[in-house]
C-alpha cells in the first residue's frame, strides 16, 4: 500500500472507521445488559473466548500454516498483549460497569490518545512533542479529573464510585500501553497476531473467572445473546475489521476512532438503556475531546 493512499483514505475507508466507531461504542452497553445475568469476569472471559473461537477459525481457513508459533519471544509477546490489549482492560470493564453506566465507560476510552502519546514522548525516541501537544495532553488529564474525582461532579451525584471510574481510565491505559508494546512486536501476520493475543486472553482469564464465579448458568435470554454479540461483533469482526482498514489507510487514520467511539457510547446508552449522566460527564467528555484534539491537530487539518 502506498504513501499516497495513506493520506487519501477512501469513502470505504471512511464508512468502516465510522462502522467500528459504532460498534466498538455500542459494545459498553453489551457488556452491560450481559452483566445482568453473568458476573464480570464471566463476561470478560465469554466475550475474549467467543471472539478468539471466531478469529482461530477464520485464521484456520485464510493463513492455516501460520498458526504454529513455537518462538519463546513471539509466544511471550502474545501472551502479553493478551492480557493487557484484552484481559485486563476487559475485567476492568465488566468489573467498572457494574456502578457506571455504559456511557460513561466510553466516554473515559476517548482518553487513550492522551495516553498514547505521553507513552510513546517516554519509550518511542523518535517520538516528538511540541508545546501544542503539552497543552493538549494537560487539558486531556483536566478531563480525565472531571470524570473520576467526585469532590468536582456537577449535577446529581456521580456515576458510580471513584474506583469504578478509576477502572474505566485504567482500561484505557491499558490499551495504551499495548498499543506502545505492538510497536516493539515481532513481524506476524495481522490476523495471526490478533488471534493469538485473543487466544492468550482467554487461555489467562477464563480459569480465573471458572474460579470466582464458577460455571455460569444460562437463564436469560437477553444477557446470553448481548455476551454473544459483545463476543462475536466488537470482539472478532471488529478487530478483524481493524485489520483490514490498518492496511488500507494506516494506523493514523485509525486513531480518529477515539473521537467518535464516545459519542455513539452516551447516544446508545442514553436511548436504548435510559441511562442518565451528570453534567460532569458530559463536560470531562468536552474537555477530553480537545485535549485529544489539539494533540491531533495536523492530523485532523489533513482530513
Amino acid at each position: 500500500m502506498t504513501a499516497a493512499t495513506h493520506n487519501v483514505p477512501s469513502h470505504g475507508n471512511w464508512a468502516l472507521l465510522f462502522f467500528l466507531s459504532f460498534v466498538w461504542g455500542g459494545a459498553f452497553m453489551s457488556m452491560a445488559v450481559a452483566l445482568e445475568q453473568y458476573g464480570p469476569f464471566t463476561v470478560a472471559a465469554g466475550r475474549i473466548s467467543i471472539g478468539a473461537l471466531g478469529l482461530l477459525v477464520v485464521t484456520a481457513i485464510a493463513r492455516p500454516g501460520d498458526l504454529a508459533i513455537r518462538d519463546p519471544k513471539t509466544l511471550g509477546f502474545i501472551l502479553i498483549l493478551g492480557i493487557l490489549n484484552f484481559a485486563l482492560p476487559f475485567s476492568l470493564l465488566a468489573w467498572a460497569l457494574q456502578q457506571v453506566p455504559s456511557a460513561f465507560a466510553g466516554v473515559a476510552m476517548g482518553s487513550s490518545p492522551i495516553f498514547v502519546l505521553v507513552l510513546a514522548y517516554i519509550f518511542v525516541p523518535d517520538e516528538q512533542i511540541g508545546p501544542r501537544r503539552i497543552i493538549g495532553v494537560i487539558i486531556g488529564f483536566v478531563g480525565l479529573l472531571v470524570l473520576i474525582l467526585p469532590g468536582i461532579a456537577i449535577g446529581n451525584g456521580a456515576e458510580g464510585t471513584i474506583a469504578a471510574r478509576v477502572a474505566c481510565v485504567a482500561a484505557s491505559l491499558c490499551y495504551s500501553i499495548g498499543a506502545i508494546l505492538i510497536r516493539q512486536a515481532p513481524p506476524i501476520p495481522p490476523l495471526v497476531f490478533t488471534a493469538g493475543m485473543l487466544t492468550a486472553g482467554s487461555l489467562a482469564l477464563t480459569p480465573l473467572a471458572l474460579l470466582l464465579e464458577g460455571i455460569p448458568e444460562i437463564t436469560s435470554a437477553r444477557a446470553t445473546w448481548a455476551m454473544l454479540y459483545a463476543g462475536v461483533i466488537p470482539t472478532g469482526l471488529a478487530f478483524l475489521l481493524r485489520v483490514v482498514l490498518i492496511r488500507s489507510a494506516g494506523p493514523i487514520f485509525m486513531s480518529l476512532v477515539a473521537y467518535i467511539v464516545p459519542l455513539w457510547a452516551v447516544l446508545l446508552g442514553v436511548v436504548l438503556l435510559n441511562e442518565t449522566l451528570t453534567l460532569s460527564t458530559y463536560l470531562g467528555a468536552l474537555i477530553i475531546l480537545l485535549g485529544v484534539g489539539m494533540t491531533q491537530l495536523r492530523l485532523l487539518k489533513k482530513r
